[in-house]
């Protein structure tokens, strides 16, 4: 009897066993995988039948929260401002999913952080409250700006503080309306997403982030930066003759300053006056492809940027010239495909980078050579308003070194006081720029037409850098840069500094 007693003991504590294997297998192990299989739905049940976390901007502004309804589904997701943040904010949707910062940090929105669940569990608020708070780097009042100013062109607009990677601003048109996509009628949602996903002009791709463009002569900073980095180019040396064009190695056709207009001479200068020609010499015949490939990687091209939203993408730089086939009169190996190379220091060619990461490169510049990770997070706050979370500043690549940064500093300063980029001037601020148009080979002419800049109170280190794309201008003047994206970064800057 005994003997069968401890028999049945040892099955029952054997199942006791199993039963706590598995249910610890399956609550801890293999919770994320259920979670996340398309056709459980208790998750997004859970959500939308309690609030979630408000998004809000760091001087105040509601960007998203969540408002009750007499349905199945008690919560529903709504966007006040619209599609001014629609690219940030991303959408939340019962059928859909989500996307941007809805989807980036859903923990935080849903109350799942061990921080938020810990304040949870010591009952320091109701579990209906439990929702964090995203407070956004983005301002209001900067983003309402970069919107009216691009005044419902086809482009971007990107602000940030070069000193922590913080984004100000982050608005690319065309846009959409979330609220449509995150409606709880699942029919509706659905019809609205098929329209948004079959226009031509894609207004849910954030351009800013998500698209990549020629950058034209804003790239002339790269390039700037792998002379200087070199030692094969200072300040002072080599003059570049005054030409109108420039033809490459290994080809018979010249790349053309604008207008064939001559230009030619020191960095100073030929920076001020954006000459194809020059910086075109300085790639094929004194760097070769190896310093522009570095200073590309090192600036952030061919990296995908780590900010905290969805499908950001890399901007690109070639990196295959082929074959040696001689050398140059200072020694540097000339490639087959030189020609190229040539065009790719003026922006051309190959090279194309986002918005995005040529405000990083501006911001690289104004900080010293240091590139900040860019985050749209600045904080996460519990229901009685505790900071329980912040986004950690730190570097994410080391551009130029200090001295080389001060050199292409003061080449974007002397740009915006004698160069292209004169309309940039703000009293009491230290502004510096360049301009860029990149002309996209059509007939008749059209370019995308670009200004990068960074700014601060004079004397002070810069608290902004911008990027500004319009697309497909009509014409290719070496004016557009200046004439088109110029103003609508200068009244960004504006805005930034609390001048608007």
């Amino acid at each position: 009897m005994n003997k069968r007693v401890r028999t049945l003991g040892v099955v029952i504590m054997c199942l006791y066993a199993a039963l706590f294997v598995k249910l610890n297998l399956v609550q801890v192990f293999q919770a994320e995988s259920l979670n996340d299989r398309p056709d459980n739905t208790r998750s997004l049940q859970r959500d939308f039948n309690r609030p979630r976390g408000d998004i809000v901007t760091s001087d105040g502004a509601v960007v998203a929260t969540s408002e009750a309804r007499r349905a199945a589904l008690r919560y529903q997701r709504v966007y006040p401002k619209a599609e001014l943040y629609a690219h940030t904010t991303g959408f939340f949707s019962f059928t859909l999913g989500s996307a941007g910062v809805e989807r980036t940090y859903n923990d935080e929105l849903s109350g799942r952080t061990p921080s938020l669940r810990l304040r949870e569990l010591t009952g320091l608020f109701q579990e209906d409250s439990s929702a964090g708070t995203v407070v956004l780097t983005l301002q209001d009042k900067v983003q309402s700006v970069a919107r009216q100013a691009l005044a419902g062109r086809t482009g971007s607009v990107v602000a940030v503080d070069p000193r922590d990677g913080s984004v100000l601003a982050m608005y690319s048109n065309p846009t959409y309306d979330p609220n449509a996509v995150s409606n709880n009628d699942a029919a509706a949602a659905r019809r609205t997403k098929d329209l948004l996903d079959a226009s031509p002009e894609k207004p849910l791709l954030a351009r800013s982030y998500q698209d990549r463009f020629f950058p034209g002569s804003t790239f002339k900073i790269v390039t700037a930066a792998a002379g200087l980095t070199s030692g094969k180019v200072t300040e002072t040396a080599p003059s570049y003759p005054v030409v109108t064009s420039y033809t490459p190695p290994l080809t018979t056709r010249p790349i053309r300053n604008f207008g064939n207009k001559p230009c030619g001479g020191t960095l100073f200068v030929i920076f001020d006056r954006s000459c194809n020609s020059s910086f075109a010499q300085m790639a094929s015949e004194q760097l070769g492809p190896e310093p522009m490939v570095a200073a590309a990687r090192s600036a952030g091209f061919d990296k995908v940027p780590p900010i905290d939203l969805t499908r950001p993408v890399a901007s690109t730089y070639p990196t295959d010239f082929g074959p040696v086939v001689r050398t140059s009169p200072d020694g540097v190996p000339i490639h087959a495909d030189t020609p190229r190379l040539a065009q790719t220091a003026i922006g051309q060619n190959d090279v194309a980078a986002t918005p995005l990461q040529m405000a990083l490169v501006a911001a690289g510049v104004a900080n010293g050579g240091s590139v900040m990770r860019p985050h749209v997070m600045a904080e996460v706050r519990a229901a009685d308003g505790a900071v329980v979370d912040k986004y950690a500043a730190g570097e994410w690549t080391r551009f130029v070194t200090p001295e080389v940064a001060d050199v292409l500093r003061r080449a974007m300063l002397s740009d915006v006081a004698q160069g292209t980029a004169t309309g940039l001037q703000l009293s009491g601020a230290d502004v510096g720029a360049k301009t860029g148009t990149a002309q996209l080979g059509t007939e008749p002419p059209t370019s995308h037409a670009w200004m990068v800049a960074f700014a601060g109170p004079t004397g002070q280190p810069a608290s902004v850098a911008v990027a500004v794309l319009i697309e497909r201008v009509p014409g290719a003047s070496d004016q557009t840069g200046g004439r088109v994206a110029g103003p609508v970064a200068r009244a960004v800057i504006q805005a930034a500094l609390g001048r608007s």
